[in-house]
């Protein structure tokens, strides 16, 4: 058997192709996502999971992604659920939990380590992600968490920001 080659129309959304059902997140009906723009979104996003301890900021992503400011936070929004300093905030405080858990970093040298510039700051975002303060998660032991494998580790620890994820771990 032959492959055939499909080609792909650069101005199909996300909401006009029922295969792609993966990467539609939580759309309105209102809103599209163009798959072209979804790849550059997806390479934004990488670009904060890899480069989350640097100074990024929504403008100098939106130039990554070929995009202007405001459409590249709107699209970003509608393809992910949350806003690009949401999703890199939940990526650094996923990160701090990882380093605060080790115990060897005070909270601050944790602070500065994922890319936080303000100590009250990180205190405030760490503490209404996680539900305690650093010091506080810190303190905790965190022993029984070695059997388990990391992958479910960072699902279970994984800070969650958006009510409909609140609600879908929660079932």
């Amino acid at each position: 058997m032959g492959r055939t080659r499909v080609r792909e129309d650069p101005h199909r959304t996300v909401r006009d192709d029922p295969g792609q059902a993966a990467l539609r997140g939580p759309l309105c009906d209102r809103e599209r996502v163009n798959l072209e723009d979804l790849v550059l979104l997806r390479r934004a996003r990488d670009r904060m999971d890899r480069e989350y301890a640097e100074p990024l900021d929504v403008p100098a992503l939106a130039k990554g992604a070929l995009m202007s400011p405001g459409h590249f936070s709107r699209s970003f929004r509608a393809a992910y659920g949350e806003t690009p300093y949401s999703y890199l905030m939940t990526r650094r405080i996923e990160r701090a939990k990882a380093l605060l858990r080790r115990g060897d970093l005070s909270v601050t040298e944790v602070c500065f380590e994922v890319g936080c510039t303000s100590l009250g700051s990180f205190s405030t975002r760490f503490t209404e992600l996680v539900g305690e303060s650093p010091s506080a998660y810190r303190a905790r032991d965190h022993e029984h968490g070695e059997a388990v494998p990391p992958c479910v580790a960072k699902y279970a620890t994984r800070p969650v920001r958006n009510g409909e994820a609140k609600r879908d771990r929660q079932s």
